[in-house]
């Protein structure tokens, strides 16, 4: 079965300006790797690439050279159907420092071995009988925008809003908290805060404290990362449980991971696959965690469907309780056609909905 590769560069444009304390996106590029046996060409598995820029390890000059090369590697070896063997093929042949490289590279493999039908890890979600919950996610902006997007979930009858803060005026986010729990307690609106990084060491419990008051469920990522006695500090002492998620990236070995959740001891951790090097990462970090009785949630990172839809598979089989991070494949104009649906607040697989054309 030799393996033939190649890669398609695709410019997802947003439905609005989506902010974060790192900058605003109005269009990204991502880029979908394409793999098939040469015996059989029409069956192609297809992964996706989605590095996010200032953040991903391989937003980087050289990343599409790298996927060339990759391809060229790739062309003519042999393939086992053999999920042990695909995923370690993954591994030896994208270094560390190409995470996304990497789950596109897995997705792609596992979708080959399952016949080509966007089908990663084939469970009742994939049947359409298991949905996954998620959280509704509030973007930055202006305080009218943002609340807005408060109403709107809320009508959509989501239970757990994740709002991103940092980039306004705090007093001003405190407003908004402040408007949410004047309608909703914390038994019907779960709230989880996600900063990014925002807050500067010397402030960051001051600011923690006054947020407490709104009964917040966790905060990701309250200051920047590689803080890390800054981080124990607040892990130990934030009225609000701490949730890493950009002090993971980078973390590519399993005693330095092991080391981080042991000597920080957060409530909880956010798994990003296409930040943290794929499926087998994240399963990785999975383990870790639970071995310490650490909290965790997947979240998807901007990705086209493509990417989505193997997150969304990935957690189907991965035990959890909590809200998911998961998107809906509703942020851009010109995101492929999926099964993915969106009710209430839970993200189905409907089997009725074909894939589109890549």
């Amino acid at each position: 079965m030799p393996l033939q590769a190649t890669y398609q560069k695709y410019l997802l444009r947003f439905k609005f300006e989506a902010g974060t304390s790192r900058g605003s996106y109005t269009q990204k590029n991502t880029y979908f790797l394409k793999i098939w046996d040469t015996t059989h060409p029409t069956l192609q598995g297809i992964g996706e690439a989605a590095p996010l820029a200032k953040l991903s390890p391989d937003d980087r000059p050289d990343f599409e050279n790298f996927l060339q090369h990759l391809c060229q590697q790739l062309n003519g070896l042999e393939l086992q159907p053999d999920v042990e063997f695909l995923l370690n093929l993954a591994e030896n042949f994208v270094p560390d420092d190409f995470p996304s490289v990497r789950f596109a590279l897995e997705t792609a493999l596992l979708d080959w071995l399952n016949q080509g039908k966007r089908i990663i890890f084939p469970s009742d979600f994939t049947k359409g009988k298991h949905a996954i919950r998620i959280n509704g996610l509030i973007w930055m902006g202006k305080k009218d925008f943002m609340l807005t997007q408060i109403e709107e979930k809320i009508k959509q009858n989501f239970t757990c809003l994740k709002l991103k803060i940092g980039a306004l005026d705090f007093e001003q986010e405190l407003e908004i908290l402040s408007h949410i729990r004047q309608h909703f307690d914390s038994q019907t609106i779960s709230i989880r805060l996600d900063a990014n990084g925002a807050f500067q060491p010397n402030e960051a419990l001051a600011k923690l404290e006054r947020l407490a008051q709104f009964d917040i469920h966790s905060i990701e990522q309250p200051i920047a990362p590689e803080q890390e006695e800054s981080m124990r500090f607040l892990c130990q002492n934030s009225p609000i449980p701490i949730a890493l998620d950009e002090e993971l990236i980078g973390k590519t070995e399993t005693m330095l991971r092991n080391e981080l959740l042991q000597y920080l001891k957060p409530a909880y951790i956010i798994l990003k696959p296409t930040l943290l090097g794929g499926i087998q990462a994240t399963k990785e970090w999975i383990q870790l965690a639970e071995n310490q009785g650490i909290g965790f949630w997947l979240t998807s990172a901007l990705e086209a469907n493509i990417g989505l839809n193997a997150i969304a598979q990935l957690t189907a089989t991965v035990p959890h309780q909590l809200p998911q991070g998961l998107g809906t494949g509703q942020l851009y104009h010109n995101n492929i056609p999926s099964p993915l649906t969106l009710k209430s607040e839970f993200l189905y697989y409907d089997t009725s909905q074909p894939w589109g054309e890549i």
